[in-house]
């Protein structure tokens, strides 16, 4: 008998263990959910004041919420590549970056860059960047297929030149006060006399390498191009077209006064 009593005792312990419970709700406060946790959410575009989230941008009303994009960025979104400091690696990474990008972007539509540079040295003639700078940017120029249009402003001076010089003939531009500089590059060696004599070397090739670019640009024999980088040469923007350095120069009011449209305002 106690054994029956037992085993009755025993199959009401198991089958109110296994018979079903209802469910409690669990409250979710702010500490149980965390960045990554699965809790249901209501999509943005139920939120009051119909802004929405996608990709990480905030929108109201399908306008874009946020701080605006820099400078560089508007430039770059209108096909702007501005050079304003000297040809540092720092630099040339950069132009060299906008320059592909907008190769990939349109492979027609025109690059205008602009050059205020003192080129591989300061306003003041010391050596800080290396001309190898300048022709990585100018292989880049040539590299890309749409056409590079230039514009000297404020100062081209050096390897700045040279850039300038490297636009697309009949789009290479200067304002009416910007001066241009022809110089040869500065030996930045130090060391042993043998380490000296080795990068005298270098620095002779690259002369010559930028004075052929300019000459082809200029139309000029490399010859008359290397005499007159021999020593500072300052051309103002009539002497720079001159000389074949640019094609044209930007007067307004000179444009102003004349019923004929600026050939470069349609390519700019």
């Amino acid at each position: 008998m106690k054994l029956h009593v037992a085993l009755l005792s025993l199959l009401a312990l198991s089958a109110d263990a296994f018979s079903p419970r209802p469910l409690v709700p669990k409250t979710v406060t702010n500490k149980d959910v965390s960045s990554k946790s699965d809790v249901w959410r209501p999509p943005m575009n139920m939120v009051a004041g119909g802004a929405e989230k996608a990709y990480g941008q905030e929108y109201y009303e399908g306008a874009r919420i946020g701080p605006p994009p820099d400078l560089p960025s508007l430039l770059l979104h209108n096909r702007i590549v501005y050079i304003g400091m000297p040809l540092v690696p720092a630099v040339t990474e950069l132009v060299i970056a906008e320059l592909l990008y907008l190769n990939y972007e349109s492979t027609s539509d025109p690059i205008t860059m602009y050059i205020n540079s003192s080129g591989t040295t300061t306003a003041g003639g010391q050596a800080v960047g290396f001309e190898t700078e300048a022709f990585a940017i100018a292989d880049v120029m040539k590299y890309v297929r749409p056409p590079v249009h230039t514009v000297a402003l404020g100062q081209a001076f050096g390897a700045a030149a040279m850039l300038l010089s490297q636009g697309k003939r009949g789009k290479r531009f200067a304002l009416p006060n910007a001066t241009i500089l022809l110089n040869q590059p500065r030996s930045q060696a130090q060391g042993q006399a043998s380490d000296i004599a080795i990068k005298a070397r270098e620095v002779a090739n690259n002369r010559r390498t930028t004075c052929e670019l300019i000459a082809s640009a200029c139309g000029k024999p490399v010859s008359t191009v290397m005499e007159d980088c021999s020593r500072v040469k300052y051309l103002q923007p009539e002497e720079a077209v001159e000389y074949g350095l640019i094609d044209e120069v930007i007067d307004n009011k000179k444009w102003a006064m004349s019923s004929k449209p600026p050939s470069f305002m349609s390519q700019l």
